[in-house]
């Protein structure tokens, strides 16, 4: 059930230069991998929509990038500060869709909705590759936290400073079960192209209300416009105009 209450954060801090990570206390009860949350922000009016990167025992752990003014301001949030948060919003991704080798693709800031569908399926007992991919190697984050997981981790960078030089569709392994993906749309209509396995995809869209309810967040899909915050994040590969 969607709730709009109030969260205490526990930590917010730097993972690279652009890219924080946040904790924050209250009621994680019903999140599921591939949700996201809207977050008011003091002094402004949109709240600001950030994917679950992980959840469990009444900890909520999101991951952001400062792109504007409202992400600019989380960064200056204290601890002990208290945000009204509306959670959980979006359908998430279908796990038992997942086979025996799922591949999780991640592409930048599209890695965290990407760390708790892994952490779910490893305790599922599900083989889980991860490729992980960033412009340059000081953009990279959260590769070890996956490795911990006992996730076999690939991580490819455009410039060649870490791992696979060039974009994940460089780095795909031999057998694909199914796929998850989360990124810019160029990289999503590449992995698209790349593999014949099917597979779902979590888009990044500017959501204003996270419920349905302004439309400004409606894409074009072969099953005619959709809401990326009610009826997404998470559509399938069939659906999705190339």
């Amino acid at each position: 059930m969607i709730q709009d209450t109030n969260w205490k954060i526990l930590s917010n801090e730097a993972l690279t230069e652009y890219v924080w990570q946040m904790r924050l206390a209250g009621d994680t009860t019903g999140m599921h991998p591939g949700q996201f949350v809207e977050i008011s922000l003091p002094g402004l009016f949109l709240r600001r929509p950030i994917s679950i990167c992980d959840s469990s025992d009444g900890v909520l752990t999101i991951v952001y990038k400062v792109v504007g003014k409202g992400t600019l301001a989380m960064t200056n949030l204290m601890l002990g500060q208290e945000l009204k948060i509306l959670a959980p919003l979006g359908n998430g991704y279908d796990l038992d869709a997942a086979g025996d080798a799922p591949l999780l693709v991640g592409g930048g800031v599209g890695v965290p909705p990407m760390y708790m569908l892994a952490k779910t399926l490893r305790e599922k007992g599900k083989h889980v590759n991860v490729i992980l991919g960033f412009n340059t190697a000081s953009e990279v984050f959260y590769a070890e936290k996956f490795q911990a997981l006992g996730c076999q981790v690939t991580i490819t960078t455009a410039d060649g400073t870490m791992g696979v030089q060039g974009f994940v569709t460089n780095a795909l392994p031999d057998k694909i079960s199914y796929f998850y993906a989360c990124g810019p749309l160029p990289m999503l209509r590449a992995l698209c192209s790349a593999t014949e396995a099917d597979g779902e995809m979590s888009f990044e869209e500017r959501m204003g209300c996270g419920f349905g309810v302004c439309m400004g967040c409606s894409i074009q899909t072969k099953n005619g416009n959709k809401r990326v915050c009610k009826d997404g994040p998470v559509f399938k590969k069939g659906e999705v105009n190339e």
